[in-house]
């Protein structure tokens, strides 16, 4: 993780394989959209031989956006994986997006990885980092997951690389902001007729040895006199911070005493400290230029990932369970355990079908052996039953057979014979396996707990295009959540409407395009419909009246009803105070089955009616010409009769929202809430910096939230809601609403 040159090591064609969990490094790359990931990725895939010339974000051509939606948006959707070999380690890159509507693909790779990069970008405001970044960053300090920090797009930097450090520092450091330290400086050529000066190479502080890339090939220089000096407090400054994490406690005295510390103690302290996620080093990286073999800072990188950070042996043990709940004691990285996988990552190809990535954590996956395929509580959430299979309501708790074992790269499917523990390879054919499920031995079924995702609170409601499209619906929206967990799919009872319930308008547009490219099922966006309710606004009586006479027998049934308002929550009450027989008891039943039809069908708006009690009081009956129907009619008009004399009140839902934001966004955001005619309860601190704003607001006007709060925001808040009750609509919006339903044809 030093200085030293290394050669690449891999061929492009060739998948790298392990055959030990400690020759592996699972390594995720985060940060915020724009950053350069992806472009990253490809340039350590070409420095280390698996490529031979990098793609381009902007031209549609990169190994990990190979999805066609990514190549047409320019922009990573999905996470995807990239094994490259260096220095005797197989690495996998787990390249994520880096926009808040794909976070559940984000929360996949976390899961998959044992080390992060943080990618940040000199191209970009310091505050765009600091919004987006710095929660990301506690989340895996709270598992003690090692981090690093790679700043890109010196090219065009708007920020300084030193400048930048300071903020990584202050924003990634607050605790001790000496252990977000660089470990290079960047050495900048000629400034060119834009007024950039392009990066060339870098100065190492530890070494001061000068890492020139200008030629596209790293070649070591010593530095002159003039640079020593340059980087004299830097280098001061990274030596104390790698002391101050060092185990050797002797250290630090003899650093003070003027004693000259040996490069290789503090190269080896420093990788120690790294594996342990005491320390993030701070590196630079850029793609290689035109003809180049090795991009700026790639060769450091991939020192630092193979020595600095931890194999899958260092990661702790893995809490499992039985599938109904029963402890067990938690699995270790060991390819002779027993098996214990999970799927992080769910797609299907036209040809193979579907198609399972997934990571091992204990045992070795083998071709051909049968596999135990457990949920993992989201059944509701991931996977509805199909309607191929209405009454199969847990699909996921069952024995599969694993189809061929192969490595992913771009399109390539690479294949391989076995996965070690540790490692994570592609399934073909686990036919039953979601996303987020477990995968162990059919002997011994064990569940692990699923990774924990926002709920997805924009909604999305569609119905089929056509005909053709009506009869593939339900097995392709299924397909589709179930390779995304973020989605959530409702049938909604009330309103009778398919509901995808997504995480942003970008995670919406991109379920809908794999609807129609993937699964050939077109569909159409409806408005969302609030399931908003009906009620009297004072006690009235009404008479059905339903006399019909048409040769034979006729139609005759008459009823006077009485009703009056219930609390919220009482739903439809019916009593039955007929005396006498005037309406002979099966006949009251027919009467209350009419009530209870046009009280779902509604009154004023077609929305449902609620909170009434509705007594029977009083008829007639014919003894030949009374049937079941005609009563059911009459009770129906009767309640509408009833309607007739007193305001109908329309009811709309009233959430309990929790909104957690930055301090300085409070007064914004409450505003904000203010103006949807919310209703703030309290505020609760929320950890440093954060506050829960807790308010109650109506449905009707947080249906875009999701999106509206980013933009009030600056994309750092968050915010859950649960049904609290129903309340009346204030009139003028009930108003228009019925204007409406009376002008819809």
């Amino acid at each position: 993780m030093g200085d030293r040159a290394k050669t690449p090591a891999g061929a492009a064609g060739r998948a790298p394989t392990a055959d030990r969990p400690s020759d592996i490094r699972n390594v995720v790359l985060v940060g915020h959209s724009g950053s350069g990931k992806t472009t990253l990725v490809e340039a350590l895939a070409q420095t280390a031989g698996a490529l031979n010339r990098a793609g381009r974000v902007e031209d549609g051509g990169t190994v990990s956006d190979h999805d066609e939606i990514e190549r047409r948006r320019h922009r990573s959707v999905q996470l995807s994986l990239v094994p490259v070999s260096w220095g005797g380690c197989k690495v996998n890159l787990i390249d994520t997006p880096g926009y808040a509507d794909f976070v559940g693909e984000l929360r996949a790779g976390l899961r998959a990885a044992d080390a992060a990069l943080f990618v940040v970008s000199a191209a970009q405001e310091a505050d765009a980092v600091a919004a987006s970044t710095r929660a990301l960053w506690e989340e895996c300090a709270a598992v003690g997951m090692p981090r690093a920090v790679v700043v890109t797009h010196l090219d065009t930097a708007r920020t300084g690389f030193t400048e930048l450090t300071e903020v990584c520092a202050g924003l990634f450091g607050r605790d001790d902001p000496d252990a977000v330290l660089p470990l290079h400086l960047p050495v900048h050529g000629p400034e060119a007729a834009d007024g950039h000066a392009p990066a060339t190479g870098l100065i190492g502080l530890l070494t001061e040895r000068i890492l020139d890339y200008s030629t596209g090939v790293r070649r070591e220089e010593p530095p002159d006199e003039g640079r020593r000096e340059l980087i004299a407090e830097a280098r001061a400054r990274l030596i104390e911070g790698i002391i101050a994490e060092s185990e050797d406690e002797t250290l630090m005295d003899r650093y003070l005493g003027g004693e000259p510390i040996d490069p290789g103690i503090l190269v080896e302290d420093l990788e120690k400290a790294v594996a342990r996620g005491a320390f993030h080093p701070v590196l630079a990286a850029a793609p290689a230029a035109e003809g180049g073999a090795q991009g700026l800072g790639t060769v450091e990188l991939l020192e630092l990932i193979t020595r600095g950070f931890p194999s899958p042996l260092e990661h702790g043990p893995r809490a499992v369970t039985t599938p109904d709940g029963r402890p067990r004691p938690p699995v270790v990285c060991d390819p002779e355990g027993p098996l214990v996988a999970e799927v992080v990552k769910t797609a299907t190809d036209p040809y193979v079908g579907r198609i399972s990535l997934v990571r091992v954590f204990s045992g070795t996956l083998r071709p051909d052996e049968t596999v135990h395929v457990c949920g993992h509580g989201l059944v509701d959430r991931t996977r509805p039953a199909p309607a191929s299979a209405p009454d199969e309501q847990d699909l996921h708790e069952a024995d599969d057979r694993v189809g061929a074992l192969t490595s992913p790269f771009g399109k390539q499917q690479r294949p391989v014979a076995h996965c070690i523990a540790g490692d994570l390879a592609c399934v073909a054919r686990l036919g039953h396996a979601g996303t987020g499920d477990t995968v162990s031995s059919e002997d011994d079924p064990l569940l692990m707990e699923p990774w924990t995702l926002p709920e997805p609170l924009l909604p999305l409601a569609v119905r089929a295009h056509g005909k053709a499209d009506e009869d593939r619906l339900s097995q392709g929206l299924a397909r589709l959540v179930a390779e995304d967990p973020a989605l959530r799919l409702e049938q909604n009872p009330d309103t009778r409407q398919m509901v995808l319930w997504c995480l942003g308008e970008a995670h919406q547009d991109v379920a809908l395009e794999r609807l129609r490219e993937r699964y050939g099922v077109r569909v159409d966006a409806v408005p969302y419909e609030v399931a908003l309710r009906e009620t009297f606004g004072g006690a009235s009586s009404g008479r059905g009246r339903h006399v019909k006479q048409s040769g034979g027998h006729g139609q005759y049934a008459i009823c006077e009803i009485d009703v009056e308002p219930l609390p919220p929550g009482s739903g439809v009450e019916f009593v039955d105070k007929v005396v006498g027989g005037a309406v002979p008891r099966p006949f009251v039943t027919s009467v209350e089955k009419g009530v209870r039809a046009q009280a779902a069908r509604g009154i004023a708006t077609g929305h449902p009616l609620v909170d009434v009690r509705v007594t029977l009081r009083d008829g007639k009956a014919h003894s030949v010409d009374s049937s079941d129907a005609a009563f059911q009619t009459a009770g129906a008009l009767a309640l509408r009769e009833a309607a007739a004399d007193v305001p109908v009140h329309l009811l709309e839902p009233v959430d309990e929202v929790g909104v957690l934001v930055p301090d300085e966004y409070v007064g914004p955001v409450m505003s904000d809430l203010s103006g949807r005619r919310g209703r703030v309860v309290g505020t609760d601190r929320a950890g440093p910096g954060r506050t829960l704003v807790r308010a109650e607001v109506p449905e009707t006007e947080i249906v875009r939230y999701a999106v509206d709060l980013r933009s009030v925001s600056h994309g750092t808040g968050r915010f859950d809601r649960a049904y609290a009750r129903h309340e009346p609509m204030p009139p003028h919006l009930a108003e228009k609403i019925r204007q409406r339903t009376e002008n819809t044809p």
